[in-house]
């Protein structure tokens, strides 16, 4: 794995300040939640903060004034002489968040030159320096508090992003930083915490010049520093790990020992070109042996990037059925009465008595003599029809046959059937090895169609739907079973079969899981269809295998597969 600068990436810390850190945890809205410093950026001696000598936190407290303006409501952060506040602008009646530190602080005079930096820019998608003031021994600065944004952190907590939030979000966080260092600005602590997306789905960036600053960091090589933080970005929204072996920001980090893989090889269909992206972003000392395309050095060269690969398009919306029609209590008779009760037994209406006047008798007597006239009419008919059919079948002797067309004695027995041709079927994501699928009908058992492998399963749900390929018989044939085939045991696969019109258009007709090395689907009944989907929803995991050149993980191989009707 290539080396990489630690300088815009934080480790959280477990240690200190446990009472005001986690009051930090509980609050996402503000410039400054959830950043905790640690010791890990300069023990890796990636130019980490500096201690700010004798110098101490002002004893500040909530409801205290800042220029008879700010009032103070709630620390979110206090750490390394400094703290920042979630505070209240009486003037304009809005919320603020505050950084404040002493006068003498070493870093006081740096932070100060940030903040105007910072303020001066004036772009839209970085959080607002809104004032910066060295008053009463005390140095602050006042930024936007973004009530409606979400950090990226709590996004990734229900899951990886979707190809199209992700696209996204690299895209204006990368245009974003290019604006930013043309201007002479670095970040230098991009990270899931100080990346916030708001309600209307723009991501803005918070903490510009000024987090560094608080906290003392600095590169010799800002904008590789804060490209290979927003690779780091891209790699955690597709996988929802952290590339690094340490865990971080509520991410696990990658497996002891493995080094620096693709995120498409981390979970299953994950969009190929972010991965390659995210990774032109973190190998900053080299593109990958797989991959021969130049890195990522600066966020310009990033923003090129993703100009030059396809427009990742938004997920199609998704449309649920209608609800089934429901009776109303006025068309049901029982408009206007009262509900009963929970749990009470409703009485059951006493049916009205029957006729006993002498015109309700006579009323019944007629009804029962057209009654009788009706059957007797309708029984002649019948007879007449059966008697005209008799005839018709003493002329036409025909041989009565079983449901299958056969006579009572012949029996259809399964035969194979001929495979004309087959092709990859992609459902999400990209293809496995598309130029394999006829080594699973070429009557040779050592020769295989493999799946990619992946660090997560058996079930390849929610990543990916599944993998598989579609076989065309030639003509609409007489299905009855499959036989499939497979390279690894284990626990376990599922194996769907789908008898499809067209390789976009299917319904499933069978489905196994096994641990062995066979899969064998039976249909309930014969199915007629021309293609049929072979189709992988989990995989086993396996060790190594050297000569298909995979790792260990969950994996699987079609061998060969067979069709009977």
């Amino acid at each position: 794995m290539a080396e990489r600068s630690t300088a815009a990436v934080d480790v959280a810390d477990t240690s200190g300040d446990e009472s005001l850190t986690a009051k930090a945890d509980q609050s996402t809205s503000d410039g400054v939640a959830q950043e905790r410093d640690t010791d890990t950026d300069e023990a890796r001696g990636n130019g980490g903060p500096e201690r700010p000598g004798e110098a101490s936190p002002p004893e500040l407290h909530s409801g205290h004034k800042l220029a008879r303006r700010y009032r103070l409501e709630e620390c979110v952060t206090r750490l390394d002489g400094f703290s920042s506040w979630r505070a209240v602008d009486e003037k304009l009646r809005r919320a603020v968040g505050v950084h404040i530190l002493p006068a003498s602080h070493a870093r006081a005079r740096s932070v100060l030159a940030a903040a105007r930096a910072s303020a001066l820019l004036g772009d839209p998608r970085f959080v607002q320096v809104l004032d910066a003031v060295e008053e009463d021994d005390l140095v602050y600065v006042v930024h936007e508090w973004l009530p409606d944004a979400t950090e990226l952190t709590t996004l990734l907590a229900a899951g990886p992003l979707e190809a199209h939030d992700a696209y996204q979000m690299v895209t204006q966080v990368s245009q974003a930083m290019a604006a930013a260092h043309r201007e002479g600005l670095s970040h230098l602590r991009l990270n899931p915490g100080t990346v916030l997306r708001a309600s209307t789905g723009q991501w803005r960036i918070r903490g510009l010049a000024v987090n560094a600053a608080l906290r003392g960091i600095s590169s010799d090589t800002p904008q590789r520093t804060d490209t290979e933080a927003i690779g780091a970005l891209l790699y955690a929204a597709l996988t929802q790990r952290w590339p690094y072996e340490d865990d971080a920001y509520g991410l696990s980090g990658l497996p002891k020992g493995v080094g620096l893989i693709a995120p498409d090889q981390v979970r299953a269909g994950i969009h190929r070109g972010l991965s390659e992206l995210a990774m032109r972003a973190l190998a900053n000392d080299g593109a990958t042996a797989s991959r021969h395309e130049s890195p990522c050095t600066t966020p310009e060269e990033l923003v090129k990037a993703i100009g030059e690969m396809p427009r990742v398009r938004p997920p199609e919306p998704t449309f649920t059925a209608p609800p089934e029609y429901q009776r109303t209590t006025y068309q049901q008779g029982t408009y206007g009465r009262p509900a009963p009760p929970l749990g009470a037994t409703q009485p059951v209406p006493t049916p009205p008595p029957p006729l006993q006047s002498r015109t309700g008798k006579a009323l019944k007597w007629a009804v029962s003599a057209l009654l009788i006239a009706a059957l007797g009419l309708g029984s002649w008919q019948l007879a007449e029809a059966l008697m005209e059919q008799g005839k018709k079948s003493d002329t036409n002797q025909t041989q009565t046959q079983d449901d299958d067309g056969k006579s009572g004695d012949e029996k259809k027995k399964a035969a194979p059937l001929k495979i004309h041709g087959a092709q990859e079927y992609v459902a999400k994501g990209e293809a496995q090895h598309p130029n394999d699928v006829g080594k699973t009908y070429d009557g040779n058992a050592s020769t295989y169609w493999k799946t990619n492998t992946f660090l997560d399963g058996p079930t390849l749900a929610p990543y990916k739907p599944g993998v598989g390929i579609v076989y065309d018989l030639g003509s609409a044939q007489e299905l009855d079973s499959a036989t499939i085939g497979l390279r690894y045991g284990g626990d376990h696969t599922t194996v769907d079969l789908y008898a499809a019109e067209s390789p976009t258009s299917s319904k499933k007709i069978g489905s196994v899981t096994t641990s062995g090395t066979t899969a064998t689907v039976k249909l309930t009944k014969p199915v007629k269809t021309q293609h049929v989907l072979v189709w992988l929803t989990a995989v086993p995991y396996s060790g190594q295998d050297p000569s298909s050149y995979s790792d260990p993980g969950y994996k699987q191989a079609i061998t060969d597969v067979k069709f009977l009707g």
